[in-house]
């Protein structure tokens, strides 16, 4: 800037000069330049770089874990705004009333649900948010239901093994001959 100027060498300020130390101040070597800039500017902010940037497959769930967290409230927000477009058609609650809602199923958590979804069924909640977590649509489901219960008649060909939380023997063997005489109970 002053390369020009006639007689002049060495410019200086009239305060102390103290020479900024822009070091990375981590205890083992980097060679990567980039990398100890990246690291740099990470720890000046205050912010854990594997937050987002993971090295390891702990912090890679974790990190997935904070990215779904972070869009929750959307798709809450989503699902409030569905469910007050559906508003105006639940004008007769006795008979239907409805109502959206957004499973919090991601490519990341699907089989972990699925299986959650499945410990419920079990206890008597929904058959369909199992096969809704693996991504079949719901009108898919209901129509394989029909066609495998009312059309192939599986019900009672493939007979589910036998479970005190289940089902006994005495409404197997009334559904299979169609009475409800006694004399089969307790045989599978």
């Amino acid at each position: 800037m002053l390369s020009k100027a006639i007689g002049l060498d060495v410019l200086t300020t009239f305060a102390d000069v103290d020479v900024a130390n822009m070091s990375d101040r981590n205890t083992t070597t980097t060679t990567d330049d980039l990398e100890k800039v990246e690291r740099t500017v990470y720890n000046e902010a205050g912010v854990s770089q594997m937050q987002f940037n993971t090295d390891g497959n702990i912090a890679l769930e974790k990190s997935i874990l904070n990215d779904e967290a972070s869009l929750w409230n959307l798709v809450q927000q989503f699902e409030t705004f569905l469910n007050i477009i559906l508003q105006p058609f639940n004008t007769n609650p006795k008979k239907v009333s409805y109502r959206a809602q957004i499973l919090p199923t991601t490519i990341y958590n699907y089989k972990e649900l699925a299986k959650l979804y499945k410990e419920h069924t079990q206890l008597g909640y929904s058959k369909m948010l199992p096969q809704i977590a693996m991504g079949q649509a719901q009108s898919a489901i209901l129509a394989t239901a029909y066609f495998e219960n009312d059309i192939l008649d599986l019900v009672n060909v493939f007979i589910p093994p036998l479970m005190s939380s289940t089902m006994n023997a005495e409404v197997l063997n009334k559904n299979k001959n169609g009475d409800s005489s006694k004399e089969g109970a307790g045989r599978p």
